[in-house]
């Protein structure tokens, strides 16, 4: 693994992993001219799940990379951010303008969008060359000239720099700092798909409802044209177990987890094919990067979804990873690494804490901290009381911050 000096638009660069963050930071970096290969173990480039809410911070990311006019085709631009109602009633306790109001604070919108309908916007920009699908990787090791990866195939493939956009089970964060264990919540998510006859006008607004209440939530909206509502409920995980990693489900058991909520919003789960996906968590990592070696998105840091943040970060992540590693040198790697790192994992973290608390706070039992919650709910900025999530441009903070 030879260092010849060349500068970034001759890094060879491997990224494993080919999920939203994988393949956005494939775009940035061949854009800049770095040899990338993406490595993906399954045989063909898919998402699991349903809808995605993104906010203006993702969707300036995927502004940068051109595909604004494929998203506003694919997607449905947010009118509303966040309509939050209580669990009893469907009373509004806050709602947030998007929509114009938010393109000129932010400078970007956001977007309800089908997660396999970005999946392909991003694979559009992505040459299909340089993905090799059915390639799962099974260890790597480095030393300072290069990494080297193996694959359970027993092939094996070498690189200037190894990104993992593996996932929160990643076999790359191993050789970054250890093996770090992830833990399940006692949460779990059911993911719901309503088609749109059979749910009521007010879910088809391009707005995103919130029914909060004891212990659990509700979150919906319309993608793919409103001809069909995303749903996803948090509950307790009851007798479910971690092992559950994800599974069916049956409908009339998450109807049950909400038994005497607003029956608007009983009908409309009633209405769904449902699975559910056990809710894991880990505690912060030491560090993102290690030699030639960076992590993105969950394999750095799983995020609950209380801020509609996991795949945002992810393109964050990767919007700033090839930013730091423009003009790089095959020398320069390890340094442009720990750049991003310092740069990335404060915002991140912050993101992973305040997703937690506010999920703390949306599932508070009736009573005095509930009361006190929905006081403040109806005090907030309808348009900036997320500003310090939304301003954030990753890829410009990347390019502006001092070189250390």
């Amino acid at each position: 693994m030879a260092n010849d000096g060349t500068s970034s638009r001759g890094l060879r660069v491997a990224i494993v992993g080919g999920g939203l963050g994988g393949l956005c930071a494939a775009a940035f970096l061949h854009r800049a001219g770095a040899q990338v290969t993406l490595f993906e173990q399954a045989p063909k480039l898919t998402e699991t799940g349903a809808g995605i809410n993104m906010g203006p911070n993702a969707g300036r990311v995927l502004h940068h990379l051109g595909v604004t006019d494929a998203l506003i085709k694919a997607g449905e631009i947010v009118e509303t951010a966040w309509e939050f109602r209580r669990w009893q009633d469907g009373s509004v306790l806050f709602s947030q303008e998007r929509g114009e109001a938010a393109l000129r604070r932010y400078g970007a919108h956001g977007y309800f969008i089908h997660r396999a309908d970005l999946l392909d916007i991003l694979r559009g920009v992505v040459p299909s060359e340089i993905v090799e699908l059915g390639r799962k990787c099974t260890g790597l090791e480095q030393d300072a000239n290069g990494g080297r990866l193996s694959f359970a195939d027993g092939s094996t493939a070498e690189a200037d720099v190894v990104i993992g956009a593996d996932g929160v089970h990643s076999v790359v964060r191993d050789a970054v700092d250890g093996a770090v264990a992830t833990t399940f919540s006692g949460q779990c998510a059911w993911r719901c798909l309503i088609p749109a006859r059979a749910a009521a006008q007010f879910a088809l607004r391009p707005v995103q409802t919130i029914w909060i209440g004891p212990g659990r939530h509700v979150t919906h909206y319309p993608i793919r044209g409103r001809q069909w509502v995303n749903a996803v409920a948090i509950t307790p995980a009851s007798e479910w177990t971690a092992e559950s990693w994800a599974t069916a489900a049956a409908v009339s058991d998450l109807v049950a987890e909400f038994e005497g909520w607003d029956s608007r919003l009983t009908d409309l789960l009633a209405a769904s094919a449902t699975s559910r996906w056990a809710l894991l968590q880990r505690d912060p990592l030491a560090r993102w990067t290690a030699g030639r070696i960076a992590l993105l998105g969950d394999s750095a840091h799983p995020m609950f979804p209380f801020l509609g943040q996991g795949a945002g970060q992810a393109l964050e992540d990767a919007a700033s990873l090839s930013e730091c590693l423009a003009g790089a040198t095959t020398a320069d790697v390890p340094r442009a690494l720990q750049r991003y790192e310092l740069l990335r994992m404060p915002r991140a973290y912050e993101v992973q804490r305040r997703s937690r608390e506010a999920g703390e706070q949306e599932h508070l039992p009736d009573g005095p901290e509930q009361q006190l919650r929905d006081q403040q709910y109806a005090r907030r900025d309808p348009v900036g009381h997320y500003s310090w999530l939304y301003e954030h441009d990753a890829r410009a903070h990347a390019a502006q911050a001092p070189a250390r």
